[in-house]
C-alpha cells in the first residue's frame, strides 16, 4: 500500500499560522490541522520621554549611585547626549542634554579612571574622533581627552584586551579598519594596533570565545563585498590574530553575543541591513561557529538583543524594526531558531536601538525594554506584564 505525505497551505491558513498535514492512504485523503502558534503578549507600552534629535544608541547604567537604572542616549543630529535619571519604578526624570562631539553615533560606558564612577566613550564620525567623558558620580560629566581617528568611527566595544586590568577600546572605522586604544587607568588612552580587513566594519564586540582567558574580537562587515562576521582571536597583549569569516545575511549591521542552546558556549546574533533578516550562529566553544540560521522579524530590523523573556530558559530576541516602526519579540526554540509569528508592538517613528533594564532594585522582576526612537527624538519604555521568575545566576542586567 502506497503512503505519501504532502502539505497544503492556503492564504487564510498561512495568515493564521495553521498548517494542514495530509496522508494519502489507498487513495483516501485524511487531513489534520496543527494548532496555530500564538506568541505570548508579555510587554506593554508604558511611557516615552523626549531626548535630543535623532538618537542612535540607548545605554543603561547607574550614573548617580542610587542603585536605580539611568539612561543615556547619543543624539547624532543635535551633537548631544541625553541623560535621564531613573526613579526606580519604570519612570525617568526629564532629560539633561550634554553638548559633546560632532555627530555622536555610538557610546560605551565603563569606569576608565578607577574612581568608581561611570565614564563614557563616544564614536563621533562627524569629527573623526573618539571622545571621552569622565563621570562625577551624580549624573554629570566632565570633558575628557579626544583622540583623532582616520576615519568615520561608527561603533565601540570595551574590554581589557592586554591583561593590565584597565579598560581598553576597540573602534570600528568605516574605511575598512579596526583601531585599538589601550587604557592607562587614568581616563586616558594610548594608541594601539590598527588592522585593515574586510569591507566596511559596522559593529564590534569582545568576548572570550575559546575560554583561554583572552578577549577575542567579533566584527561585522557591512559592505557589499563581504556580508560576513569576522572572528579575531586575541593574543592577550592588545593584539589579535588574523580573522576567520563566517557568512551572515546581506549587509550585516550589528552583532551581540548570547547562548541560544544552553551549551555554555557563546553564540552570535547578527542583524542584517537588507532582506529584513537576522542571523544566529551557534558557537562550538573554541571560537568557531556552525553555519548561520536566518530568521525574520519585520521590515528593516536595525538592532537586537537576546534575553529569556518568557521564563522557559531558552533565549528569546527583541528586534527593533526601523521601516515598520515596531518591536518584534521572537521566542526561542533552543536551537537558534524561533517560533513564528513574532509578537509585534507598535513604536514611535524610527526605532533605532534597544536595551533591557532593571525596573526596580529587587532583582527578581522581568526586564523592561527601552527604545531609542530616531524618528521622533524620544525614548520609549515597554514594561513586562509581570511573569515572575528568578533571574538566572549568570543573567546580566
Amino acid at each position: 500500500m502506497g503512503v505519501s505525505i504532502f502539505r497544503e497551505s492556503h492564504s487564510r491558513t498561512h495568515v493564521l499560522g495553521i498548517l494542514s498535514v495530509c496522508l494519502v492512504v489507498g487513495g483516501v485523503i485524511a487531513c489534520s490541522k496543527t494548532e496555530p502558534y500564538n506568541p505570548p503578549d508579555l510587554f506593554y507600552y508604558f511611557a516615552s520621554y523626549k531626548v535630543g534629535k535623532n538618537p542612535t544608541t540607548i545605554t543603561t547604567g547607574d550614573l548617580n549611585h542610587d542603585s536605580l537604572t539611568d539612561l543615556v542616549t547619543t543624539n547624532i543630529a543635535s551633537n548631544t547626549l541625553s541623560v535621564l535619571l531613573g526613579n526606580g519604578d519604570g519612570t525617568f526624570q526629564d532629560q539633561v542634554q550634554v553638548h559633546v562631539c560632532q555627530e555622536p553615533r555610538a557610546l560605551a560606558m565603563d569606569d576608565f579612571n578607577h574612581d568608581g564612577h561611570a565614564d563614557v566613550a563616544l564614536a563621533c564620525p562627524g569629527g573623526d574622533e573618539i571622545a571621552i567623558l569622565l563621570g562625577h558620580g551624580n549624573g554629570k560629566f566632565a570633558e575628557g581627552p579626544h583622540y583623532p581617528v582616520y576615519r568615520t568611527p561608527v561603533a565601540l566595544a570595551i574590554g581589557d584586551v592586554n591583561g593590565d586590568r584597565h579598560s581598553d577600546l576597540v573602534v570600528a572605522l568605516r574605511n575598512d579598519k579596526v583601531k585599538i586604544f589601550l587604557g592607562t587607568g587614568t581616563g586616558e588612552f594610548r594608541h594601539g594596533a590598527q588592522y585593515e580587513y574586510g569591507d566596511t566594519p559596522t559593529s564590534v564586540a569582545l568576548s572570550d570565545l575559546d575560554r583561554d582567558g583572552r578577549l577575542d574580537l567579533v566584527v561585522t562587515n557591512g559592505g557589499p563585498m563581504s556580508n560576513a562576521v569576522s572572528i579575531w582571536l586575541g593574543n592577550g597583549d592588545g593584539s589579535f590574530r588574523g580573522p576567520k569569516d563566517y557568512s551572515a545575511g546581506k549587509r550585516p549591521l550589528g552583532v551581540s553575543l548570547a547562548d541560544f542552546d544552553n551549551d555554555q558556549n557563546s553564540d552570535l546574533l547578527v542583524i542584517n541591513g537588507e532582506r529584513d533578516s537576522f542571523t544566529t550562529l551557534l558557537g562550538n566553544g573554541n571560537a568557531t561557529f556552525r553555519p548561520g540560521k536566518d530568521s525574520g522579524a519585520n521590515a528593516g530590523p536595525n538592532f537586537g538583543l537576546a534575553r529569556d523573556f518568557n521564563g522557559d530558559r531558552w533565549m528569546d530576541v527583541a528586534i527593533v524594526n526601523l521601516q515598520s516602526s515596531d518591536l518584534s519579540i521572537l521566542f526561542g526554540k533552543g536551537d537558534g531558531t524561533f517560533h513564528y509569528p513574532p509578537r509585534n508592538y507598535r513604536t514611535k517613528a524610527g526605532p533605532f536601538a534597544i536595551s533591557s533594564f532593571r525596573v526596580t532594585t529587587t532583582g527578581t522582576e522581568e526586564p523592561g525594554l527601552v527604545i531609542a526612537d530616531n524618528g521622533s527624538g524620544s525614548v520609549s519604555i515597554f514594561l513586562h506584564r509581570g511573569v515572575k521568575t528568578a533571574l538566572k545566576p549568570d543573567a546580566k542586567e
